[in-house]
């Protein structure tokens, strides 16, 4: 069966285009990414600008043709923090529905939570019993799920995502140390109010999905064009991550656009990233992490009902 996801996020726009077969993700026919911002201006306003739908429409319109290319057999859309947030995130799952034939799921904190531990989990050996942390770093939140196997112990949605924390923070081009401090004093308060303290202490390893955690491998192998595969398990130690926050933040927002291995739709937000990646490696008394493409996109492909 081919089966299309298509992951609409606070900050991109993603596809998944692939077979499934026996709870397996097979060929891989289509993975796209744009960057679409569409909760940009949520945090302020309450709602989906008509500008940011208008960004997320339009790529739709060239998913949507791939879609019908490639003959999926079943097609969805996952929608999360923005579209939860938003005072009118229900029309714009509507409009998903009725333009492009795509089944809505907006998806609760624990729903988002289990796919993307699948996800992240899902070529793994389920007989390993190391306590893993899986860190989803998106626009409007970010997501820490830790369990063992391919199973979920415990969830946690904290309200700090690059989007929102870049708005609230980042004023200045580039950002002074001051703002980029006040980012990771935010982050870190509340980062650590959602983790109580024994699941602080079990995890030993840690898994890193999405555009900030394959970013930073990209950057650290200077890759261009972006290769996946030497993305797909590369590990980034703490020290890494420090030296890449440092040039970044040192940079103007032009500056960044240039950075080799940094898509340019990223430069706004990716400092907001490496900060928020940094405290949450700190909570959990982390040295490292390692990267990987198997995020909420293939979750979704195996375990969406």
């Amino acid at each position: 069966m081919h089966s299309a996801v298509v992951d609409i996020g606070t900050n991109s726009t993603r596809l998944l285009l692939a077979a499934v077969q026996d709870g397996q993700v097979g060929e891989v026919l289509e993975r796209r990414t744009e960057i679409t911002r569409l909760g940009a201006g949520v945090d302020a306003d309450g709602r989906l600008s008509e500008e940011a739908m208008g960004r997320v429409y339009a790529v739709l319109d060239e998913y949507g043709k791939l879609i019908e290319h490639h003959g999926a057999d079943r097609a969805v859309a996952v929608l999360t923090s923005a579209v939860r947030d938003a005072a009118n995130g229900e029309e714009f799952a509507r409009t998903v529905r009725e333009r492009w034939g795509l089944e809505p799921h907006v998806l609760s904190g624990d729903e988002e939570a289990r796919l993307t531990f699948l996800g992240a989990t899902s070529e793994r050996d389920p007989s390993e019993r190391t306590p893993t942390l899986v860190i989803d770093i998106g626009g409007g939140s970010t997501e820490f799920v830790i369990g063992t196997g391919h199973d979920m112990d415990f969830h946690v949605s904290n309200q700090a995502g690059v989007v929102r924390q870049t708005e609230r923070h980042l004023k200045s081009d580039p950002p002074t140390p001051d703002e980029c401090e006040s980012l990771a004093r935010d982050a870190r308060s509340i980062l650590s109010a959602g983790v109580p303290e024994r699941w602080r202490r079990a995890v030993g390893h840690a898994i890193a999905v999405a555009g900030t955690a394959t970013s930073m491998a990209s950057i650290a192998q200077e890759l261009e064009p972006y290769d996946a595969d030497k993305v797909e398990g590369y590990v980034v130690t703490d020290s890494q991550c420090r030296e890449i926050r440092d040039r970044l933040a040192g940079m103007t927002l032009d500056e960044r656009r240039d950075v080799r291995g940094l898509h340019p739709d990223r430069a706004p937000t990716i400092v907001a990233g490496t900060i928020i990646l940094l405290e949450t490696l700190a909570l959990f008394g982390l040295r490292e992490f390692e990267v990987s493409e198997h995020d909420i996109l293939r979750g979704a492909a195996l375990g969406l009902e």
